[in-house]
Parts: C-alpha cells; structure tokens; sequence
C-alpha cells in the first residue's frame, strides 16, 4: 500500500463490503480536523482518512514542486490513492481547497466517485468581475507575502480569522496549532497554488451528483461563492447550515454531520 502510506491513509468503520466515505482536509490542516464528524459515519460506511503531502503524518519527501504546483497535482494524489484502496465508488467529502481538488478528481475519473460533499468550496479566492471570491487581488498578494515572511506569525494572526467564533477561542487556537504542525516550506507553496488558483471553468466538467455545504457567514468562502458552485455545478444541491466560520467540522459538527445524513441516506 505504497500510496496509502505516503499519505498516512487510515481505514476504519464498516466492514468490507460497506460503501466509502472519503474525508479530505483543508489548507494548513490535516485528517485530525475530522475527528469530530468521521466517526459519526462509521457503523454504515468504510471511513478513509488521509493527509496531503506535507502535512500531518505523509511523507513529505513526496513533495514534488512541478507536480504539486497545481490543484491538478493534488487531485492525482487523490485518484491514486482511490486507485491503490480499490473501495469502488466512494463519497468524497472536500473541506475548503479540497472540496475544489475534489472536482478535479471527480471530472478525471468519474468511475470512482458515487457523490461529493464540497464543504466551503471556493473555486476563485480573487474577485472577478461579476463574481465575488471573497478577496481583492492586493489582499492575497498581502497574505502571502505576510505568510513567506513570517509563517508562524501568520498562522497566529490568521486562524482565529478563518475560524471565525471569537468566543470560543480554543477553536482558533487548534486551527493556529495544525497550521504550525505544516511543513513551512510546502505550506507557503500550498497557499500560493490555493489563493491564486481559478478552477471556476472546470465546474463544468463535472458530472458527479454534489452537496454544496455552506456556511452562513465565512470570510474565506462567502455566501455567494457556495451559491455559485451550486449554480455551475450541474446536479448538484446546496445546503445552507446556521454557522460561522470556514471549519464547521470544528464548530458545528453537529450541523454538518445532520446536513451530510440527510443527503446521503437513500
């Protein structure tokens, strides 16, 4: 299991047999972000945890700059990762710039994929005309110059952000801590090929049944950045839970995991 241990894949839940369910982590993050929602799933699906290159327990070695220079790169990790376990079609549940790697595997090899749960997507971090990604092109810029220059100093700055809740600070802290778990290095690499990414066309060339999971207040993926992916995403549904914030597999769990049921159970 050579991908899978490059990956630090885990498999628990259901026995074999049982559909999977696939949990893919966000930027500066890694499987452990889950933990609050996976197990809820385990008694009926096969539950896949795993982490990108560079964070968490992969292999960082595996890092290839030519590769991973694009979300492309990061969803052929996906594919081969999907190939080696041979689970059959899987649910693939995509949180922030995975939920976009999710599209991109999905529109490769739709073989593999049965639904896509894309949580907090955003396809274009910088405003467009006539679409809204959240930032200004000076703000990324300023963000990832604050980021190659002082990675930890960022981190601290900015998770309590991302997180949203400022009256529970304890989310914020666990965020900062994971975004200081993250090879520097691969992280300042994996924000540049995040922010400045545009997927937005590629939604077209998915053809796999998706829930777009959206909160209601998110600095990093505004309300109407889910409603676009709804809009673009061809049968595709859009669910709207009451919380704040771009984790609520932290925040609300419990919202995310009643929203995921309700779409998944037949």
């Amino acid at each position: 299991m050579i991908v899978a241990t490059r990956h630090s894949a885990r498999i628990s839940g259901a026995p074999e047999g049982a559909p999977a369910i696939v949990f893919a982590h966000g930027f500066g993050c890694d499987q452990s972000m889950w933990r609050l929602v996976a197990p809820a799933f385990e008694s009926d699906f096969r539950v896949v945890l795993f982490d990108h290159v560079g964070a968490g327990g992969s292999d960082a070695t595996a890092y290839d700059l030519d590769r991973h220079a694009s979300l492309d790169g990061y969803a052929d990790d996906v594919v081969e990762l999907l190939d080696e376990l041979a689970l059959g079609p899987v649910v693939l549940v995509g949180h922030s710039v995975s939920a976009t790697i999710a599209t991109l595997a999905a529109a490769r090899r739709p073989e593999l994929f049965d639904r896509l749960v894309l949580v907090g997507p955003n396809p274009r971090y910088i405003d467009d005309d006539g679409y809204r990604g959240g930032f200004a092109a000076h703000e990324i810029d300023e963000l990832l110059d604050t980021m190659d220059a002082n990675y930890l100093g960022w981190s601290a700055a900015m998770a309590p952000v991302i997180m949203g809740n400022p009256d529970r600070p304890a989310l914020g802290e666990e965020l900062t801590n994971a975004f200081c778990r993250t090879d520097p290095a691969i992280a300042k690499r994996f924000a540049r090929t995040t922010f400045l990414s545009d997927n937005r066309a590629d939604l077209a060339a998915v053809r796999t049944p998706s829930l777009v999971v959206q909160c209601r207040e998110d600095v990093i993926a505004p309300v109407e950045v889910g409603r676009y992916v709804h809009a673009n995403l061809a049968g595709s549904e859009l669910a709207l839970i009451d919380a704040v914030g771009h984790c609520p597999n932290l925040s609300a769990p419990g919202a995310l995991i009643a929203t995921m049921r309700e779409y998944l159970t037949p």
